[in-house]
């Protein structure tokens, strides 16, 4: 578990970057509180972000739960699996929420040349796509042993990106759907991959190893 402070402050670290100086964060956070209703809190960046951070005690509370229902055997890894399941939940959710949000972009724009909106892209932009699918490229390898892989990665974060650009497109919620969304996603997975990349062999080593039937 003593990864868990700087893998915790790198997150936090590129959350503030995304959003701007901590004062800009705070009044980000305080924006729903000061205009309650329920639209403000599920159908804005504001709410959601302020329901994410609200919402860490019951995933530090739902990583407990679970490793606690897990066998005592092997303690390291109920809690490793447990913070691995709860961790992508917890970290991809609310980007998800935030890009399906309806946006002001006046109809369904897309981007298919590389490239090409990237350049016209700010570096909190940046960095909030590239933070997407970050929680499940760190987390991922650690809870399935066939997903320790940074390919596997990699094809798995596109897939996702493409199935949320296309909702972006296919339901109308005026948005740009770009394929450097699709890039920058992929590749922030794969960096934060690479990043636990260290404790996937424990992982991988508990998988079940398959035999062929009638083997001895």
């Amino acid at each position: 578990m003593r990864w868990l402070v700087p893998v915790g402050l790198a997150v936090l670290g590129a959350a503030i970057a995304a959003f701007g100086p901590i004062g800009a964060v705070l009044r980000i956070l305080s924006v729903p509180l000061h205009r309650p209703g329920w639209h403000v809190w599920v159908g804005t960046i504001n709410g959601v972000v302020l329901i994410t951070v609200a919402a860490l005690p019951f995933a530090a509370l739902a990583v407990w739960v679970l490793s606690r229902r897990r066998s005592a055997a092997d303690a390291a890894r109920a809690w490793r699996m447990s913070l691995a399941e709860v961790g992508i939940v917890y970290g991809t959710v609310p980007w998800v929420w935030m890009i399906v949000l309806p946006g002001d972009e006046g109809g369904a724009v897309t981007k298919l040349v590389p490239l090409q909106d990237l350049l016209s892209m700010n570096m909190p932009q940046i960095v909030g796509n590239l933070l997407v699918f970050a929680a499940l490229g760190f987390f991922a390898p650690l809870r399935f042993a066939v997903l320790a892989s940074t390919p596997r990665i990699l094809v798995l974060a596109a897939g996702c990106s493409v199935l949320v650009e296309t909702a972006q497109y296919v339901l109308r919620l005026d948005r740009v759907s770009s394929v450097d969304d699709v890039l920058l996603n992929t590749a922030g997975a794969g960096l934060a991959a690479l990043a636990s990349r260290r404790w996937w062999r424990p992982t991988a080593a508990t998988a079940p190893i398959p035999t062929c039937a009638g083997s001895t």
